[in-house]
């Protein structure tokens, strides 16, 4: 199957039961059995949920992957990926990610014996001078939130494989449309399906996708142990937002351009961060392992002033000021007071995440609407 026709058939049938085209939603906690032990499959929905089966399956179609895990948002799937872990063990983590896992990590599983490495990984030969014995895991988010940096996942998998660690790769901005990490040497691929693979800004989910078979079993372990799983409503609507993930996210990189290309000659922005460009770092890595460049772009206006963003993020009428992104509406965040507010302004800043930068997730309205909504917020 294409990627295209994965979306909306990948891993799904119609359900058994009456032959429903999409998985019903299973609204139930147990299932009766006809003796101990004598079930259908399901037990108890912690466990095994017929309708979160099915985006499980879907998940894994999506990443070419052989099993996929659904957990109630994606800092739930990051948190089992770290229970695989032991204290003592050490993590090579991208420095430029997400400011909710780097919370997770610093506030709690630093507290739990884990070590972590923040880590410049533009030249991935970078990951390797902290390679150690006791190195379980390299973290890898690309592009990276709100940066947009891009990191050589082929290369980062060599170096994984090397010294024989897991490689996790977040990818969330890029989803399986533009980008499959498995196929790149990833051992396990995280999304916040909460984003791009949901689309429509009505739920909270994260996803897991490995190949491994005994890699899969200690994950489905500590999903059914730990319970952060999404309940089978979530599923419903992730799988349903899932078959037009193609179509929405052509229109979102469509859209992610043209808005870049604006911003980029517009007087009052010093920076666009887009990695389309051809002066993006590593915009040739992004040519060789992404299909397009996506609808994330930050932009830092001129005279790095926090007031002068806060006024524009406030006077912007078709972007929405809130946290999140991927949804077909456009949004637009602060990450200094918004998503990277639990990061240090001084660690926040040694990244490039200034007080005046602005991030846009561009949804897939008209393109002239987008344009001159900005227009009018920059004055």
């Amino acid at each position: 199957m294409k990627f295209n026709t994965k979306t909306i058939h990948g891993g799904q049938k119609p359900d058994p039961a009456y032959g429903a085209v999409m998985p019903p939603i299973y609204q139930t906690s147990t299932y009766a059995q006809t003796t101990p032990g004598g079930h259908k499959g399901f037990e108890y929905s912690r466990s095994h949920n017929p309708t979160r089966q099915a985006l499980e399956n879907a998940f894994a179609s999506l990443e070419n992957g052989a099993f996929g895990l659904a957990f109630g948002s994606g800092l739930a799937a990051i948190d089992a990926v770290l229970k695989l872990l032991q204290p003592g063990d050490e993590v090579i983590s991208t420095n430029d990610l997400y400011g909710g896992t780097y919370r997770l990590f610093t506030k709690i599983f630093e507290g739990f014996g884990i070590k972590f490495h923040f880590v410049g990984m533009q030249n991935a030969a970078n990951i390797e001078d902290y390679v150690n014995k006791n190195t379980k895991l390299i973290w890898v988010e690309t592009p990276t939130n709100p940066m947009l940096n891009i990191i050589d996942i082929a290369a980062a998998a060599k170096i994984a494989k090397k010294h024989k660690v897991l490689l996790a790769v977040d990818n969330t901005f890029a989803t399986p449309y533009l980008q499959q990490p498995l196929g790149l040497g990833a051992d396990i691929v995280m999304h916040s399906a909460t984003k791009y693979l949901g689309g429509h800004s009505d739920l909270v989910m994260g996803a897991l996708v490995v190949k491994d078979k005994d890699l899969a079993k200690r994950l489905y372990f500590i999903q059914n142990a730990s319970g952060a799983i999404c309940g089978p409503q979530d599923a419903f609507l992730a799988l349903r937002g899932i078959k037009t993930l193609h179509v929405r996210m052509q229109r979102h990189c469509e859209n992610g351009k043209a808005v870049a290309e604006f911003l980029n000659t517009h007087p009052k922005i010093e920076t666009v961060y887009w990695p389309g460009f051809k002066n993006h770092p590593n915009h040739d890595i992004a040519l060789s392992q992404m299909k397009d460049f996506g609808g994330m772009v930050s932009f830092v206006t001129k005279g790095n002033n926090y007031e002068d963003a806060i006024k524009v993020v406030e006077n912007l009428k078709v972007f929405t000021l809130a946290e999140s992104l991927g949804g077909v509406e456009s949004l637009c965040g602060h990450p200094a007071s918004m998503t990277h507010a639990s990061i240090p302004k001084e660690d926040r800043e040694k990244i490039g995440v200034v007080d005046s930068m602005i991030r846009l997730s561009v949804g897939i309205e008209d393109e002239e609407d987008l344009i001159n909504d900005l227009k009018q917020a920059l004055g």
